[in-house]
């Protein structure tokens, strides 16, 4: 289904759930799908859940016996998710720990039609391995590309996470013709850290987003989980201060204006509205895809340009 052409006329809302994510991940399926449910009554057409909204988030240490997690797609998390978005007609995106095979796993987001249907399977191309974040022992980075997808309300692109400080992956999904990309998120404090570095890291974290917005001239939203978590799967958790996940959900738009923000301490479902129109309209303002010089970027499939192979003689 094509979307050009009619986005004077075409507006719908997405609705981003942040959660908090108890010990026992069939009670997070559970309490996920009602917050979908809810969302819809709302008026949500696109909806979004946080990363990895089954667990607490386990990557705070290497565990073998946490791939057990894991699951086929399609599989029936799947199956009980596209029957959500069947019955209440919308688009969800759901974050899943996927099992492709033995021995291979990814942190993929799958995005279904309202039909229930898999609009598209994205797997998170990058892997962050940092202090509590050991992604790296669970996840492979993905091979499918970065993607965008027409929908029955807009053609819309999703990334996770660590994605959503790399300009490449936001840039490539929105010349792909997504009106909205959206990031489903598991990012928080480590507690001794907070009082001195937590305001400026959540403000890293919105900025790098809302710029993605405005350099592409497209919708932004992260979604993020909350509360204080030691990686508690069915009781067995680590030692350790945890991570306190910050909340703070967004959506901005193509100007880069925050337009709904949630707390940074409580459940909620945020509701915005997108509009292609302004989306259009932005563009014709700050044409900044017309004026990328596309012949001048070959240097940016390098690792690193070291000065011997960048410098020229003058002549």
């Amino acid at each position: 289904m094509s979307t050009i052409g009619n986005s004077k006329s075409r507006k719908y809302n997405v609705g981003l759930i942040q959660m908090k994510m108890g010990p026992d991940p069939e009670a997070n399926l559970d309490r996920a799908l009602e917050h979908v449910r809810a969302a819809a009554r709302l008026g949500a057409n696109v909806i979004c859940l946080p990363e990895l909204f089954q667990a607490q988030y386990f990557c705070q240490r290497e565990d073998t016996r946490l791939f057990e997690l894991a699951e086929a797609i399609p599989g029936p998390t799947t199956a009980r998710i596209a029957e959500v978005a069947r019955e209440t007609r919308t688009v969800v995106i759901a974050s899943l720990f996927e099992r492709r095979a033995a021995g291979l796993y990814h942190n993929t987001a799958v995005t279904f039609h309202t039909d229930g249907s898999v609009a598209s399977v994205y797997r998170k191309m990058h892997i962050p391995d940092d202090p509590l974040y050991y992604e790296k022992y669970y996840f492979t980075p993905g091979d499918r590309g970065f993607q965008a997808v027409d929908t029955a309300f807009g053609r819309i692109g999703t990334l996770v996470c660590w994605d959503q400080w790399y300009p490449e992956g936001a840039r490539l999904t929105a010349l792909q013709g997504a009106e909205a990309l959206f990031y489903p998120t598991a990012i928080g404090w480590h507690p001794a850290e907070k009082a001195e570095f937590g305001a400026a890291q959540y403000d890293a974290w919105q900025t790098i987003q809302r710029a993605h917005a405005i350099a592409n001239g497209v919708y932004v939203a992260g979604v993020n989980r909350v509360g204080h978590e030691q990686g508690d799967v069915r009781g067995n958790k680590v030692e350790g201060l945890g991570l306190e996940f910050w909340g703070g959900s967004f959506l901005a738009d193509p100007f880069g204006r925050v337009i709904a923000k949630a707390s940074h301490d409580a459940e909620e479902i945020l509701i915005g509205e997108i509009d292609p129109a302004l989306l259009e309209d932005t563009r014709r303002n700050w044409p900044f895809l017309r004026d990328r010089r596309i012949d001048a970027y070959g240097g940016i499939t390098q690792r690193f340009l070291d000065a011997e192979f960048t410098t020229t003689e003058w002549k």
